[in-house]
C-alpha cells in the first residue's frame, strides 16, 4: 500500500483534484515573486473553472456558502499565473500577481500574527473604509 501512494506521487501526470465530501479543495495562494504565502480559502469545482477561464482568483465561502471573486469588494484582486495541484490531488496552490492587501483584515497576507498574538506586518489598508 505504501509503495502505491509512493508510485502515484511519482507520476508525471497530474491528478485529477480529489474534492471532498462538501465539494471543495483547500486552496493556498502564494505571491509568485516573493513566495509569500498570502492566504488559503476553498475552492468549488465552479471556482476553479473561473479562475481558470478568467485568470482571476474566484473561492467559495463555506461560512457564505457562495462562489465569490476575490478582490470583487475591495479592488485588491489576485491574478492567477499558474494553479499548482499537490501529489495526491487533495489540495490547490494558486501563484499570484496580489493587487493591494489580500487580507480582508488590510494585511499583504493573512498570516499576520504570530501564535502568541504577535504582529508581525503592516497594514495596507483600512477594512473599515473598504467593507462598509
Amino acid at each position: 500500500m505504501q509503495m502505491s501512494i509512493y508510485l502515484s506521487c511519482m507520476s508525471t501526470k497530474p491528478p485529477d483534484p480529489a474534492f471532498d465530501e462538501q465539494e471543495l479543495l483547500p486552496a493556498i495562494a502564494q505571491d509568485a515573486d516573493s513566495g509569500e504565502v498570502l492566504m488559503l480559502a476553498y475552492v468549488s469545482q465552479e471556482a476553479l473553472e473561473r479562475t481558470t477561464e478568467t485568470g482571476l482568483a474566484h473561492y467559495y465561502s463555506r461560512s457564505r456558502d457562495e462562489l465569490w471573486q476575490k478582490g470583487e469588494t475591495s479592488g485588491n484582486v489576485q491574478h492567477v499565473e499558474e494553479v499548482r495541484v499537490d501529489c495526491d490531488g487533495d489540495a490547490l496552490l494558486y501563484l499570484v500577481d496580489q493587487d493591494g492587501g489580500a487580507c480582508h483584515t488590510g494585511y499583504e497576507s493573512c498570516f499576520y500574527r504570530t501564535l502568541d498574538g504577535d504582529v508581525v506586518a503592516d497594514r495596507l489598508f483600512d477594512p473599515d473604509d473598504v467593507y462598509e
